[in-house]
């Protein structure tokens, strides 16, 4: 799914793309509670966010994945490719792991704020629920619709409420969020997603037997 798909397919879209730049925008703001990042024009700069890396630090390859909660060959990937990457690589030292977010959209933002509101230790847990019921919180695609299945993933996550609230209102960590993705996705021209960083070359989206010849390769090396 490229960049251009996306954009052209949305309206009112927290994140949009703009002369190779990413820029946030205020539509679609404030009906359901969510904090939406200040204009780029009128933003003050925010704070790059640490990646939350998934492995040993010691793994001799590491693999940055760019993916979009709302992308369905972001699930797709997930569903048929990371977990047989986390058991064979991940798990056994081979490979250190990243996932950065993507916001093609406002939902996406929305659902990275769910994601980051437990703080590392509880990060993959949610990410893992988000691609994994991706069509069903989505839903009819409506606001309210997608607001309240994204508060109740993170219910079912173990955050409460009061949790919930303090970090979708958060607007500091979300421009945070936004800030940090448009550095990361400009320094390594992400165009779409999936993207994969492998020790520092990139590749499109593939499956888990092209990207198992591609990680056998790297460490033989």
């Amino acid at each position: 799914m490229n960049r251009r798909t996306l954009l052209l397919g949305l309206s009112g879209a927290a994140v949009i793309a703009v002369a190779g730049g990413w820029i946030a925008t205020r539509q679609g703001a404030g009906q359901t509670g969510f904090a939406v990042p200040a204009m780029a024009e009128d933003a003050p700069a925010a704070e790059l966010l640490p990646d939350v890396p998934l492995g040993s630090p010691d793994a001799p390859v590491t693999l940055i994945e760019y993916a979009s909660y709302t992308c369905p060959h972001c699930a797709h990937f997930h569903d048929e490719v990371f977990g047989a990457l986390k058991r064979d690589y991940i798990d056994t030292g081979k490979v250190r792991f990243i996932h950065r977010e993507v916001y093609f959209d406002k939902f996406g933002l929305w659902a990275g704020l769910i994601a980051q509101c437990g703080g590392t230790m509880k990060y993959y847990g949610i990410v893992d629920m988000l691609y994994g019921t991706q069509k069903d919180w989505i839903g009819d695609g409506k606001e309210q619709t997608i607001s309240d299945n994204l508060r109740k993933i993170g219910l079912k996550a173990g955050l409460t409420n009061e949790q919930l609230d303090t970090c979708l209102k958060d607007q500091k960590r979300a421009e945070a969020m936004v800030t940090t993705f448009q550095k990361h996705a400009t320094d390594d021209q992400v165009e779409g997603t999936p993207t994969l960083i492998i020790n520092g070359e990139k590749y499109s989206n593939m499956s888990y037997e092209e990207l198992k010849k591609i990680l056998d390769a790297k460490l033989a090396g």
